[in-house]
C-alpha cells in the first residue's frame, strides 16, 4: 500500500502537469496568430478543458477501457463511470494505481489531444462546427485509438509500442489537422509577418515542455527507473531537436529564429513520446534529430507543393514527428531499458520484426484517422456550416 500511495502522488502531479499543457498550448498557438485572431484561438484551445472532460466521464473511459468489441472499441459498461470502484486497484495498471487515479490521468490525454489540431484551422472554422466535430471525433476516432493501443485492442495484441501517445495522440491529432485543413481550404488572406507575440510562443513552449514530463514520465504509471528514463530521454531528444532546427534555419535561411527554436523543441517532444520509456540516450538523440529534419523539410519544402493550408503546422510538427518517432521506436526500443517489452529493436540487438509492427501500426493509424475523420466531416457538413463567412474571415485576418 505504501508503494501504491507513492505512485498515486506521482500520477497526481503528472496529471496536473498534463492538464497544464492545454493552457500552454493556447499561449503557444495564440502567440503565433494575428492580433485579431488571438481571442478566437485562445477560446478554441481552452474550451478543450471542458468538452473532453465531460465526454470522458460520460462515455470516453468506458469506450476506451471497458470490454472489447471486435478488438476496436470498448463498451458502455462504465457509462457515467457506473460500476467503477474508484478506490479499488485498477487491473489496467497491473496493481500500480487505483481506478480513480488512472481515470484522471487518462482524462488529461483526452483533453490535450483535440486541442492540438486546432492549430490547423484557426481563423476560418465555424466555432459550432469545431465543438460538434470534437464530440464526434472523440467518440469515433480518439476512444477507439486508445482502446486499440492501450485498452486491449488489436494493436496492443500485435505488440505495437506506444509509451505515451505517439499513435494515440500525435499521429492521430496531426493527421486530423491535415484532413480538416484540406476540407476547409486555404485562408483568404495569408499573414507573412512575424507572430503577433513571440513572448507568448516561448511561454507556451515552456509550459508544454514542463507538462510533457507528466505526459511521458507519468506514462510509466509509477515512480520508478523507467519513469526517470522517460524524463531523461524526453529532455535529450528535445534539446537535440532544438539544435537541429537552429542548424537547419542557419543553413537554409541564413538566420536562426526564436520561433524556429520553439518549433524544434515541440518536434523533439512529439517524436520521443512513443519511445521515451523504451530507448537509450543515443536512441533519443537520433529520434530527435531525424524527426526534426523530417518535420523541417515537410514544413518548408513539401507543404508549399501540396498547398494544404495547415495554419500553424499542426501536421508538420505533430503528425510528421509522431510518425517518425513511432517508426524509429521499432529500431531503438531496448529490453535493457524496459524489460517489459517482448523484443528489442534492430539497432538494440533485435530483428526487424518490431520495426514491421511499428510500421504497420503507424500506417493503420494514419489510414484509420483519414477515413473516419473524412466521414465525420462529410456528415457534419450537411447540418452545420464548416467555415465562417468570407466577410468575417477577412475581418479576423486583416490587422
Amino acid at each position: 500500500m505504501y508503494f501504491m500511495a507513492t505512485n498515486i502522488v506521482f500520477i497526481f502531479v503528472c496529471s496536473v502537469l498534463v492538464f497544464f499543457m492545454t493552457p500552454g498550448l493556447s499561449f503557444f498557438y495564440g502567440g503565433m496568430v494575428p492580433k485579431k485572431q488571438v481571442n478566437n484561438t485562445l477560446m478554441s484551445v481552452f474550451i478543450m478543458c471542458s468538452i473532453p472532460v465531460l465526454l470522458w466521464v460520460i462515455c470516453g473511459y468506458s469506450l476506451s477501457f471497458s470490454g472489447n468489441n471486435w478488438n476496436l472499441i470498448g463498451d458502455l459498461h462504465n457509462f457515467m463511470l457506473h460500476n467503477v470502484k474508484m478506490g479499488a486497484v485498477s487491473a489496467l495498471t497491473d496493481g500500480k494505481l487505483n481506478n480513480v487515479t488512472f481515470i484522471i490521468f487518462q482524462m488529461m490525454f483526452a483533453v490535450i489531444t483535440p486541442a492540438l489540431f486546432v492549430g490547423a484551422i484557426v481563423g476560418r472554422m465555424d466555432f459550432k462546427f469545431l465543438i460538434s466535430f470534437v464530440v464526434l471525433w472523440s467518440i469515433f476516432v480518439y476512444y477507439p485509438m486508445v482502446h486499440m493501443v492501450w485498452g486491449g485492442g488489436f494493436l496492443q495484441g500485435l505488440g505495437a509500442l506506444d509509451f505515451a501517445g505517439g499513435l494515440v495522440v500525435h499521429i492521430n491529432a496531426g493527421v486530423t489537422a491535415l484532413i480538416l485543413a484540406w476540407f476547409l481550404g486555404p485562408r483568404l488572406v495569408k499573414q507573412n509577418a512575424s507572430p503577433a507575440n513571440l513572448s507568448w510562443v516561448v511561454l507556451g513552449t515552456s509550459m508544454l515542455w514542463v507538462g510533457w514530463y507528466g505526459f511521458n514520465a507519468g506514462s510509466a504509471l509509477r515512480m520508478n527507473t523507467i519513469a526517470m528514463q522517460a524524463m531523461l530521454t524526453t529532455t535529450v531528444a528535445t534539446a537535440t531537436a532544438m539544435l537541429v532546427w537552429i542548424i537547419l534555419d542557419v543553413f537554409f535561411k541564413k538566420n536562426a529564429s526564436l520561433l524556429g527554436i520553439c518549433s524544434g523543441a515541440v518536434c523533439g517532444l512529439v517524436a520521443i513520446t512513443p519511445a521515451c520509456g523504451y530507448v537509450t540516450i543515443t536512441g533519443s538523440m537520433v529520434i530527435g534529430l531525424v524527426a526534426t529534419l523530417a518535420s523541417y523539410l515537410f514544413i518548408n519544402k513539401v507543404k508549399p507543393i501540396i498547398k494544404i493550408d495547415d495554419t500553424l503546422d499542426a501536421f508538420g510538427c505533430h503528425g510528421i514527428a509522431g510518425i517518425v518517432g513511432s517508426i524509429l521506436t521499432g529500431l531503438f526500443a531496448s529490453k535493457a531499458v524496459n524489460p517489459t517489452i517482448s523484443e528489442s529493436g534492430f539497432f538494440e540487438g533485435g530483428s526487424l520484426h518490431l520495426l514491421g509492427i511499428q510500421l504497420g501500426a503507424t500506417i493503420f493509424t494514419v489510414i484509420f484517422t483519414v477515413v473516419i475523420v473524412s466521414i465525420v466531416i462529410l456528415g457534419l457538413k450537411q447540418i452545420i456550416r464548416m467555415r465562417i463567412s468570407k466577410a468575417e474571415e477577412k475581418l479576423r485576418e486583416l490587422m
